[in-house]
């Protein structure tokens, strides 16, 4: 049964991996590498099952949070051109009239 469960990972990593490849936007590449990082996620966590290595765990939910701080980031990154930036939108900086 894990054996299947992680042939079922690996299958879906290919396949990110592919969309990665192929993607016309930078969006589809940022998909595909969160896809790549949460099956990297399940790996983890599948290991640790497997070998009785309950500390696996612990890697795999530090590995998560900082795929999706990542993800975050760069997104910040692509929508305002800086991650230093205030988080002020565009229309908060026109002036009234």
């Amino acid at each position: 049964m894990f054996a299947a469960a992680t042939l079922a990972v690996i299958v879906t990593v290919v396949l990110a991996l592919a969309r990665g490849a192929l993607g016309p936007t930078v969006f589809d590449r940022l998909q595909a590498a969160n896809s790549i990082g949460t099956c990297a996620v399940l790996l983890l966590a599948l290991l640790g099952f497997l070998n009785g290595r309950p500390d696996f765990l612990d890697l795999a939910l530090v590995y998560g949070l900082l795929n999706v701080i990542g993800v975050i980031a760069v997104l910040k990154f692509l929508r305002q051109g800086d991650l230093g930036a205030a988080g002020v939108t565009d229309a908060a900086q026109e002036p009234r009239q």
